[in-house]
């Protein structure tokens, strides 16, 4: 009983270690997709149903106890479909497969390990009166062993190895679940010491594979079919926040979506750095400023170097995004600048852990609407959450990441409004870009100390923001029949997603 209690624990450790590892990747594969989750969750347990189905030719009345052959064959076959999950995930994503279309293989891995706790049961558990407590002790063990291996994978283990070495983990415990079967078979010396024998070769086989198997896979499953062999990312960050990538011309990724990139310059703003410049025209002397959101930590430092600015507070969740600044030094002067704190946090539990701090101005570059839990940025909950931390006369400038829905909901929720392209300012008091002052702004600071551009690139550049202004009588008329966003609603989290 001691035996079967181990294998059933273990057996729960890896499935769920596994469900975790599984739904990094398609989190990843999809940019966030709301959906991800629960289609991936939903043919996870299909083939648990399946998988325990399959099993039950093996547990009806007459079947031999003795042999355990078919639950070692279920252990080593959910081991190698497991491993291979990932890689081979990512190598149909290159070929053309949208990730919605490689879900059956998760029901193909999840069916041999739904196949192992019926097997469990049926060989340890005898046909008496203690049947059911006996059972009872083998799903308790499995219960633990699933809520382990959750923890320490998703809480420790993703904070400190790459994917490829968590599935190589898994992979090793999965062959020692198979070893273990065997020695409780008590076959034969001669027969235990070739199967042992047999899953240490294995053993080596998986360690030799893994590099190989795991290596471009986070830029197969971003980039997809434009993946090309060689194709590699500058940096790779994980954490049990999610997986930063950076490429080599200085674009990031936070989740496999596009997050912005490192340059603080007007010189080519490839990433629309004159929206961060833009808060030196929309509030005349932001002193206290707090952002939700680091990213490259381009426009932080744009923010940091204003000269008005006294103090600047970040708040971001993934911590991964620290490790970068070093590497940029754009951005690196962040981590010495004395009026910049930096801390690691979830934004509305910052905002209502901090009820006191009030600021001139709160910033935003949030992700896209219809990712995971933009809602919790976008909402008209969140809207109020950010009106109570706000000075008389204070700023919040957000990206509306293109949401007409979005933008109704503030224009809505605050007196005053103005669109600057694709960012949204709303205040309870007037609030217009006074393109006088940031153009004597632009020409006086830049994030380097040195000027943002030169005249001919700051009139460019101001000439283009005048283009993209609109004001909040414009957009309450362009939105009239939206619904705004609440956190009941979502916005468009399930609605509308691509097919990445």
């Amino acid at each position: 009983m001691i035996a079967a209690l181990a294998l059933s624990a273990l057996a729960g450790c890896v499935a769920l270690s596994y469900e975790i590892l599984w739904f990094r990747a398609y989190s990843f594969a999809s940019g966030g997709a709301a959906p991800a989750f629960a289609f991936m969750l939903g043919f996870y347990l299909l083939g648990l149903a399946l998988g325990a189905a399959a099993a039950r030719s093996f547990c009806r009345e007459g079947a031999a106890k003795a042999p355990l052959g078919p639950l070692a064959a279920f252990a080593l076959l959910a081991n190698a479909l497991g491993f291979l999950l990932v890689p081979a995930m990512a190598w149909l994503l290159a070929h053309g497969f949208g990730w919605t279309g490689t879900l059956p293989l998760v029901a193909l891995a999840a069916g041999s390990l739904g196949a192992i706790f019926p097997l469990i049961s049926h060989f340890a558990v005898a046909p008496d009166s203690r049947a059911g407590a006996r059972v009872s002790y083998i799903y308790l063990a499995n219960i633990v062993g699933c809520a382990s291996g959750s923890l320490v994978t998703g809480f420790v283990l993703m904070d400190r190895w790459s994917m490829g070495g968590i599935s190589l983990l898994l992979g090793l415990l999965g062959l020692g679940l198979a070893a273990l079967v065997l020695a409780v078979s008590r076959p034969p010396r001669r027969r235990l010491l070739v199967g042992l024998g047999g899953i240490g070769v294995l053993a080596a086989l998986l360690v030799l594979a893994a590099p190989a198997l795991f290596d471009e896979v986070y830029e197969k499953l971003q980039f997809k079919s434009r993946y090309r062999p060689g194709m590699r990312f500058a940096h790779v960050v994980e954490t049990r926040s999610g997986v930063i990538t950076v490429t080599e011309d200085g674009r990031i990724f936070g989740g496999g979506i596009y997050d912005g990139a490192y340059n603080t310059g007007l010189e080519d703003d490839r990433n629309l750095v004159i929206r961060a410049y833009a808060l030196a025209g929309l509030h005349r002397a932001p002193r206290d400023v707090l952002m939700i959101g680091l990213s490259s930590g381009s426009w932080a430092a744009v923010v940091a170097a204003h000269p008005r600015v006294e103090r600047l507070t970040v708040v971001e969740i993934n911590p991964g995004y620290i490790r970068l600044l070093r590497r940029y030094p754009m951005v690196a002067g962040l981590l010495e600048d004395p009026k910049v704190r930096i801390e690691f946090d979830d934004a509305r539990r910052w905002l209502v852990r901090n009820r006191d701090r009030r600021f001139d101005a709160v910033i935003a570059n949030t992700t896209f609407h219809w990712r995971s839990n933009a809602t919790n940025l976008l909402s008209a909950e969140f809207l109020e959450l950010v009106r109570a931390h706000l000075k008389p006369g204070g700023v919040y400038f957000f990206n509306t990441t293109g949401s007409s829905r979005v933008q109704k909901t503030w224009s809505s929720g605050f007196p005053h409004a103005l669109m600057v392209y694709n960012c949204m300012a709303v205040s309870d008091s007037p609030v217009d870009l006074d393109l006088g002052l940031l153009r004597e702004r632009l020409r006086a600071y830049g994030a380097d100390g040195r000027p943002a551009a030169g005249p001919a690139q700051v009139e460019e550049a101001l000439s283009k923001l005048a283009a993209n202004l609109e004001p909040r009588e414009k957009i309450l008329a362009r939105t009239r029949d939206l619904l705004p966003v609440t956190d009941d609603n979502m916005g468009t989290e399930w609605a509308g997603y691509p097919e990445r």
